[in-house]
């Protein structure tokens, strides 16, 4: 089915020796889609991976570091991080945080410390666990670290002051392309109808406000606040808003290049 919430999903530990998140994952065929949940004050260690990194918080707000740039992330603000960035993503001490966290399929979901070198295979989220377990880690590989901390440019996007900021006068649709994926907020408060017979990559719509009429494949439905619509490639899909229920969503989506990764190379364990 095309059509999901993140509630449906069991939540994960996805790397419990440097980080305290918890998340379902919807895993399509070049990315994976999962809401990253961390308590108040907790967060990961500084780490990184050689997959693209993907942000937009939902709830709560992110003691952020890429690289060198530490900053406070709001509600609203994009994060894109690059292959092998080191960072980190924290709550803030004042609540819980809850961010859209999509990762490209070259790699796992598993990170690697700062300062350790990055393995020859992806950890999976089972070794993360037996780390904390028994307190071994009996893998990690000797050599230099990959993790890249100078040099990272501006990776901080203001898009919205508010995910409940009233609706501006028109269409709105801003696209922002990384090396692998591109994120994409839209806000449609004048109705818009967009359909197309083959979507040319994979994406993944986040509902953040509003209402509207999605159709994938042979299936339809009438998708509202915290709805995930997901389109495979080449997947047929339209959908439809109106004047009167204005909405407002993020989307994800794959690119050629990631998908020529994955087509030729093959992911990495989970």
């Amino acid at each position: 089915m095309p059509f999901h919430r993140f509630e449906e999903y069991e939540n994960v530990l996805l790397t419990p020796h440097l980080s305290t998140a918890e998340a379902p994952i919807i895993e399509g065929k070049y990315l994976y889609y999962c809401l990253n949940q961390k308590r108040a004050g907790t967060g990961s260690e500084l780490h990184y991976h050689p997959n693209e990194l993907l942000i937009f918080p939902v709830l709560g707000k992110i003691n952020a570091v890429v690289g060198k740039d530490r900053r406070v992330v709001n509600q609203g603000t994009f994060v894109l991080v690059p292959p092998n960035a080191r960072h980190s993503m924290k709550a803030t001490e004042d609540g819980p945080l809850a961010y859209l966290y999509i990762k490209d399929q070259t790699w796992g979901v598993v990170g690697v410390a700062e300062d350790e070198a990055l393995p020859d295979e992806a950890p999976t989220m089972e070794y993360s666990q037996s780390i904390v377990d028994t307190g071994e880690h009996k893998k990690k590989k000797e050599g230099d670290s990959q993790a890249i901390v100078d040099g990272i440019p501006n990776c901080y996007y203001p898009l919205l002051e508010a995910l409940d900021a009233p609706f501006r006068a028109g269409t709105s649709i801003t696209w922002i392309e990384g090396a692998r994926s591109a994120f994409g907020l839209y806000e449609l408060p004048n109705g818009h109808e967009e359909s197309q017979e083959a979507s040319e990559n994979e994406q993944f719509y986040y509902v953040l406000e509003g209402s509207m009429d999605f159709t994938v494949g042979n299936d339809s439905k009438q998708v509202t606040t915290g709805d995930i619509i997901e389109i495979p490639k080449g997947a047929p899909y339209k959908f439809t808003s109106t004047e009167e229920e204005p909405v407002r969503f993020a989307a994800v989506r794959s690119n050629a290049h990631l998908e020529d990764l994955i087509d030729n190379q093959g992911a990495k364990a989970l």
